[in-house]
């Protein structure tokens, strides 16, 4: 019986610990630390790639190949009520940034969705007219990635 209960005391232990190192990879950048690395699908149309200053041709990218000194990453999600809210701002904050002749080619803005299709990814685009790259995350792969972390969200990576 002495044995059973240390089985079962070195499995709970097990598992807690299983359960306590899986939260820690999947715990938001923090700051001043490293982004973690991910690959991100590239856009399908030339204008988002010239503006983020990547190469045609390949299907991914990572974030330190954007040609700029800063990337504003916004985590968002189509269906998130917040998102929507913030979208006139974000763009604003955009449109501003692209203004700016002494801020243009250093900071870029970069949408992730979180969640969300190609398709859903479009009418997000279309319906808040955001005019900065947005690209897919259908498997929330990059979300994951980031830590779970809920929308919007946003995480600003200096690149050069």
């Amino acid at each position: 019986m002495c044995k059973t209960i240390s089985s079962i005391a070195v499995s709970i232990f097990a598992l807690f610990m299983a359960a306590t190192f899986a939260a820690a990879q999947n715990t938001p950048p923090k700051a001043g630390s490293v982004l973690p690395e991910m690959e991100l699908l590239k856009p399908g149309d030339s204008a988002p790639l010239k503006y983020l200053g990547l190469p045609e041709g390949g299907t991914s990218f990572k974030i330190n190949q954007i040609k700029a000194k800063v990337a504003i990453i916004q985590i968002y999600s189509m269906y998130c009520p917040y998102c929507q809210a913030e979208a006139p701002n974000v763009n604003r904050l955009y449109a501003s940034i692209e203004n700016n002749p002494a801020l243009k080619d250093k900071i870029k803005i970069l949408g992730i969705g979180a969640g969300n299709s190609q398709f859903e990814t479009g009418i997000y685009k279309k319906k808040y007219a955001v005019a900065f790259p947005l690209i897919y995350d259908g498997d929330f792969k990059i979300h994951k990635i980031v830590g779970e972390v809920r929308t919007p969200y946003f995480i600003v990576v200096k690149l050069a």
